[in-house]
């Protein structure tokens, strides 16, 4: 904040503060404002964070870094709109705000752009290219099929994906700052960046010190298109087309047959059990027996578990290694033996398991070997339906599914190294960590409230550990090298990890400490971590990398823990709570006091609207078409935590707004003596002034709590409410008396028709300055100093010192009987013009004070020349109708006569 919005401002002086009215045009327009007051925040560092403070002045926002692998939609204008707001308003309030933007650029879809882009695919075999150009520059669109896309080396491939992001990053910048984000773009960060790959990197070195990140060959999810492994947290569950099959294993006595049902027969050679309720009194005399799996002969147990439900099916499944979650958990939680026979490539293995003995079994299981599951599928259906062990036909269903958010392909669960983080998910050894996590749940203030339980519920239904490893290319690297022994086989279980000096490194080009170049990938030798860091396991960071943790301590205890976290509500699950882990973790504590979630936008058919859907509006036309400031009323219109509906009508009426902002300051500003106004709540010295001033007192102090509870919609409802009653009563009301008949000197009331009027303009224009921020500036310009998103936010002081006593309803009560004298002329089809010479007044008793106070100026703004009589309204008046007052009885005079043209 500036010296001169210190002492400039009514709420900070004990002097009348001069404003001098410097130049207001003739023709007021919002069209192009942007662009001007972007250049002028940008010269005059409106926005920089001031890091000569102390924590106590600071207000730290960790914003959400969006993907920059693909263009933003109207979603993101939408949410990022209502942080701009907090951020307005708390620097008005006089806080140094810390308001820094990050490009999330790493990660599975920037791959998928950079490869449809360039035309390229990543094979690591391949040597690294100096000065290499790709096929295509700019082929989205054209689907380049993997099988076209020229294959390069890694480190050529990661070059490509940093060009591109810088790119996409100068796109996203632009479009922000025509939103009017009051971002210091002087802070910036990549997801990507050395700082952030630095900071990752040191704290996985440190989680894996203290044990929380740990290495685990286990089952997990698999996407075998992008050959990676996924999170839950990256889960989404899909109706998939299926066939229930009957089929029949043997009792191991030769006694009869049991019969499952499923709808993966394909992986009836992974199968390890057999498994009901161990209440279920059809399988109480099969439980602890054996029996044999059809085609492939191998004996499998009969065992119990209560997660085996009894209403489905037969109520006896197979359990396969994996065919589902539910496999996994009975196979950990039986110790069960791990027959797995899926690739990472989604097909059956190449060599016939161990585990199947019989002559028939191998014979079947040749016929699988390299096949995808559906083929295999084919080939088990055939042999079962010539042995007899297929009941009946396959019956068609829709079953649910887990997918990659971002895949095509149903996921297979395979057993592969991975690195996890701990996470409170694995309750039998963890349940303390999860208990604390779901302290920090309750500790951390959710707006709106209701969102707070979508956390405990998310933490409460964890069922493993974080799984934080990608088996990809575009990524933070694992600091990780392994030993390989003197067979060649890299040690897994014996990390070689790196200084923390030494970070960030890169494993694949790095060599660790005692070793050479040459040692790589040789007997004796070593081999760096070939996986990359799951994107949110960088994202969880956000804090640190923005707050400087590693390079900057003073930086960082200034910002951290930091104030708010603005971010969706689908990520919930992924964002805010893998956060909450790392700074647990780490630091001890939540990483913000408070998370705003914003809500979903809905197309006008009332669905989410998301790029997989192909319903997103892109927002610059938007931005272009109605301006800034009425796509952010839109935008604030909305509460946190609501989905709103996109609504070009609400953008028309923002825009009216604005320009209504425009036209009403330039009229009350017109009123400057000499050029000067003098904001003086001593000038105010009638009834209906003041009644107008102590209702926007009233407004002041809502709008700020509301505000304060991180309520922008309440707030910006109070001041537009409050604005289109000023307008319509307020200024039609005091417009002759503010004019004085053009007299040189004015009189007292007219000044004080003046002075109530820059006034309020002096509060309103704040009072909005969060929400339009393009006009209010335009406005401020014209006769105050500095920038008004810098100037105090309004308080309620000056505005009660003017009102004294006076009641807010007074000016309803005055607006209504102008209301009434205007209806006399529109029921009568004559010009407003339109003299009255005479007029009674029916007003109730509560009203009839201010309706008094007020004849003066009700008259002059009615055309009422002659007297206008109050009388007593009837004790059963509408009040719900102007107030209950009524026209008794009137004279109108003759109509104005217009003046011939020319």
């Amino acid at each position: 904040m500036s010296a001169f919005d210190e002492a400039a401002s009514p709420e900070t002086s004990a002097a009348p503060v001069r404003a001098t009215v410097r130049q207001v045009p003739d023709r007021v327009s919002v069209d192009g404002i942007e662009a001007t007051w972007n250049n002028t925040w940008d010269e005059n560092k409106t926005y920089a964070f001031d890091e000569n403070t102390t924590r106590e002045q600071v207000y730290s926002i960790d914003t959400p870094p969006p993907t920059v692998s693909g263009s933003l939609h109207v979603g993101h204008v939408f949410s990022y709109t209502h942080t701009d707001v907090v951020a307005r308003y708390k620097r008005m309030q006089g806080k140094n705000v810390f308001y820094p933007m990050g490009w999330d650029d790493n990660g599975l879809p920037t791959e998928r752009r950079v490869q449809n882009y360039y035309g390229v695919r990543c094979d690591t075999s391949l040597p690294y290219v100096e000065n290499y150009e790709p096929p295509f520059q700019g082929a989205e669109g054209k689907s380049v099929k993997a099988a076209d896309q020229q294959p390069i080396s890694r480190k050529n491939f990661v070059e490509l994906c940093e060009r591109l992001t810088a790119e996409d990053e100068k796109q996203f910048e632009a479009l922000w700052r025509h939103l009017g984000l009051s971002v210091d773009w002087n802070r910036t960060y990549q997801t990507i960046g050395k700082d952030a790959q630095r900071v990752a990197q040191t704290a996985f070195l440190r989680n894996l010190e203290r044990g929380e990140a740990y290495q685990a060959e286990a089952p997990g999810l698999w996407d075998v298109t992008f050959q990676t492994a996924v999170a839950q947290a990256e889960l989404e569950a899909r109706d998939y087309p299926g066939h229930y099959h009957k089929v029949n294993f043997h009792k191991a006595d030769g006694s009869g047959t049991v019969q499952i049902e499923t709808t993966r027969p394909e992986l009836l050679a992974a199968c390890v059990a057999l498994i009901a309720h161990p209440d279920d009194e059809r399988y109480q005399d099969l439980f602890g027996t054996t029996v044999t799996s059809p085609l492939f002969g191998v004996e499998v147990p009969v065992l119990a578990h209560p997660a085996a439900e009894i209403e489905k099916g037969a109520g006896i499944a197979m359990c396969c290694t994996f065919g589902d979650l539910t496999d996994v958990q009975w196979w950990r939680e039986l110790q069960l033996p791990t027959r797995s026979i899926i690739r990472r490539d989604g097909r059956i293995v190449a060599d016939v398991p161990e585990w199947i003995t019989s002559e028939a079994g191998r014979e079947v299981f040749e016929a699988l070997t390299n096949k995808t599951t559906f083929s295999a599928r084919q080939v088990v259906v055939d042999g079962l339906r010539e042995s007899g062990d297929l009941d009946g036909e396959p019956e068609s269903t829709q079953r649910k599914t887990n997918f990659f958010e971002k895949g095509d392909k149903p996921l297979e669960i395979v057993t592969s190294r991975q690195w996890y983080l701990r996470n409170g998910g694995r309750d039998w050894d963890q349940r303390p960590l999860r208990d604390e996590l779901l302290a920090r749940g309750e500790e951390l203030d959710f707006y709106p409230d209701f969102m707070k339980v979508r956390y405990a519920n998310w933490v409460g239904g964890l069922n493993g550990d974080w799984l934080i490893s990608r088996q990809r290319f575009f990524g933070v690297p694992f600091p990780v090298w392994y030993p390989v022994d003197a067979e060649g086989e890299p040690q897994w279980d014996a990390p070689i990890v790196p200084s923390e000096a030494s970070l960030p490194i890169d494993p694949s080009s790095d060599v660790p400490e005692g070793y050479t170049a040459e040692q790589r990938g040789v007997a004796g030798g070593f081999v760096g971590d070939p996986d990359i860091m799951d994107t949110w396991a960088t994202s969880s960071l956000t804090p640190q990398i923005a707050g400087g943790w590693l390079t900057d301590s003073s930086l960082f205890n200034n910002v951290f823990p930091m104030d708010l976290r603005p971010q969706g509500q689908d990520i919930i699950r992924t964002w805010l709570f893998s956060t909450v882990v790392r700074s647990h973790l780490e630091h001890g504590s939540l990483p913000w006091a408070h998370a705003a979630i914003s809500g979903w936008i809905l197309d006008p058919d009332r669905k989410k609207m998301s790029k997989s859907k192909g319903n997103v509006v892109t927002p610059m036309g938007l931005l272009e078409e109605h301006g800034s400031d009425a796509v952010r009323y839109w935008a604030a219109s909305a509460r946190l935590g609501t989905d709103a509906a996109f609504e070009v009508g609400q953008m028309k009426i923002g825009r009216r707004l604005a320009i209504k902002i425009l036209n009403a300051s330039k009229f009350a500003l017109s009123f400057a003596t000499d050029g000067e106004i003098v904001l003086d709540p001593a000038l105010v010295t009638e009834e209906l002034d003041r009644a107008m001033l102590a209702g926007l007192a009233d407004v002041v102090e809502k709008a700020t709590a509301s505000l304060e509870a991180y309520d922008h919609t309440r707030a910006l409802e109070l001041a537009e409410s409050f604005f289109w009653t000023f307008c319509d009563d307020y200024l039609e009301l005091v417009k002759d008396r503010a004019y004085a008949d053009g007299a040189s000197v004015p009189g007292a009331a007219a000044v004080s028709a003046r002075t109530s009027l820059a006034l309020a303009l002096d509060v309103l224009l704040r009072l909005f300055a969060p929400v339009l921020p393009f006009a209010t500036e335009e406005v401020w310009s014209w006769w105050r100093e500095g920038s008004i998103h810098t100037a105090p936010w309004p308080t309620s002081e000056v505005l009660r010192a003017a009102a004294g006593s006076a009641e807010p309803s007074d000016l309803a009560a005055a607006g209504n009987a102008l209301a009434v004298l205007r209806k006399i002329k529109s029921e009568a089809k004559v010009s407003m013009k339109t003299p009255i010479l005479a007029a009674t007044l029916a007003v109730p008793s509560a009203a009839q004070a201010a309706v008094s106070h007020s004849m003066v100026d009700v008259k002059a703004a009615g055309r009422a020349t002659g007297s206008v009589e109050i009388v007593d309204a009837p004790a059963d008046a509408d009040l719900s109708t102007q107030g209950g007052i009524t026209v008794v009885n009137f004279e109108l005079g003759e109509p104005p006569v217009k003046a011939p043209r020319n």
